[in-house]
């Protein structure tokens, strides 16, 4: 079996194309985060709730929304102040 030889130029080169590869990561997942505006699929995909639950945090009045048409939208900062405002802190 032959062996391989890795140089240091080939470490170099591996090490740009991983920092490549995270930036891209990065890049893609910061731009699912600054998304204003959510529907209601993709508010039930975040909170790990069903339509009824997402429908009843409308009614009482918990989740604030915005109708046009026939299309709720939520606004992501405003979910995330609730989650925040919500947080309850155990101390043992």
């Amino acid at each position: 079996m032959a062996a391989n030889i890795i140089t240091t130029e080939d470490l170099r080169e591996f090490k740009m194309e991983l920092l490549e590869d995270i930036k891209t990561l990065i890049n893609h997942q910061s731009g699912k985060l600054t998304k204003k505006w959510l529907k209601s699929p993709e508010v039930r995909d975040l909170l790990d709730i069903s339509p009824g639950t997402l429908q009843n945090l409308r009614i009482n009045g918990t989740l604030p929304y915005t109708k046009i048409g026939g299309v709720i939208y939520y606004d992501h900062d405003e979910i995330q102040k609730i989650l925040n405002d919500n947080r309850i802190h155990n101390k043992f």
